[in-house]
């Protein structure tokens, strides 16, 4: 299934039905009196979050949804049946924004949360409704009231227990498919990851999910390379990984790039606990490892550093333990 964390759609309410004028007509009976029954209420649009999506896919090939309307009243006092309403299902972690992106109509975090978007029209009154002690025959019957439209966005921001964040290439699908069971695209240039990736890891009896977030560049909190979009999945992690390449050059720089985006960003996503990442540490030896680790832990502190390799799984059961010590603050 393909990944899509942002769509546009139309939604509509379903119109109320009309009222009915009729009067009773029987035998034997010259003046029966109104009998016009009310019209039934136009459908709801109504969004629900659910926990077996991960993806705005089906908001994809249809975009416009609109309730069913309420059917108009009848004859012997029998009123329309109500419209259908439509309930749009999406993932857990998903917000509802209005159609140019200013108000979030709604941040739907929880499973079976729900939201009554657009209400549906009120049916019309049948000239029923209107018989009075001054006026025994009415001839009034209303229209129904007509559903409410509009465009609206949906924006999914994944909700996951530890994020990976770092540049293009850096190594963090590599490290997802080696600690979880998620099989990630991998390949050695730059964007092979383009949409997020969730796993599942389990480690001493305990369980998170991590999310591999496509690589940032600078500018991404501009809206460079799609920058905003992936790092509003941050945003939901209780826990943030720098992966950092060990055989750059400069993995200081590396780092900077990274935590400058985050922070202009969001500042706030900057202050979560993070831990720092050196991958693809199987190239060098124990030495050149302990001083580019060291260079790092002065910028970073408080937070830790860690030299791994993914390919050979060196020191990678350290790391885990870290993560679950601060997750569940074992």
């Amino acid at each position: 299934m393909k990944f899509l964390d942002e769509a546009k759609i139309f939604i509509k309410s379903g119109d109320g039905g009309a009222g009915c004028c009729g009067f009773r007509r029987e035998k034997f009976i010259e003046f029966g009196g109104p009998d016009g029954g009310n019209g039934g209420r136009g459908g709801d649009i109504v969004i629900e979050a659910v926990s077996n999506l991960n993806t705005l896919i089906d908001f994809r090939y249809r975009q416009h949804f609109k309730a069913q309307n309420g059917l108009p009243g009848m004859g012997s006092m029998r009123s329309g049946k109500s419209g259908k309403s439509i309930v749009l299902k999406v993932p857990v972690g998903t917000q509802v924004l209005d159609a140019e992106k200013k108000n979030i109509l709604a941040d739907l975090t929880r499973e079976k949360a729900s939201l009554l978007l657009l209400k549906g029209g009120d049916g019309g009154f049948g000239n029923t409704f209107y018989k009075s002690s001054t006026n025994q025959a009415p001839r009034r019957a209303d229209p129904g009231w007509p559903g409410e439209e509009q465009w609206i966005w949906f924006r999914l921001k994944l909700i996951a227990d530890v994020g990976l964040v770092g540049l293009p290439n850096a190594g963090k699908s590599t490290f997802l498919s080696v600690v979880s069971r998620a099989k990630p695209r991998i390949a050695p240039y730059p964007f092979t990851t383009l949409h997020p990736h969730l796993g599942v890891v389990l480690f001493q009896e305990k369980e998170w999910v991590v999310a591999d977030l496509p690589g940032m560049i600078e500018g991404a909190h501009e809206g460079v390379g799609l920058g905003q979009r992936f790092l509003g999945h941050a945003e939901r992690c209780s826990l943030l990984l720098h992966i950092i390449d060990a055989t750059q050059e400069n993995t200081l720089q590396a780092y900077n790039t990274i935590d400058h985006e985050i922070k202009s960003y969001n500042p706030s996503l900057a202050k979560k606990p993070a831990v720092v990442v050196l991958s693809k540490c199987d190239v060098f030896d124990d030495e050149t490892i302990a001083q580019k680790t060291a260079l790092l832990q002065k910028v970073v502190a408080p937070n830790p550093v860690v030299g791994i390799s993914s390919l050979s799984k060196k020191n990678l059961n350290q790391l885990l333990a870290m993560v679950k010590k601060i997750l569940f603050k074992d």
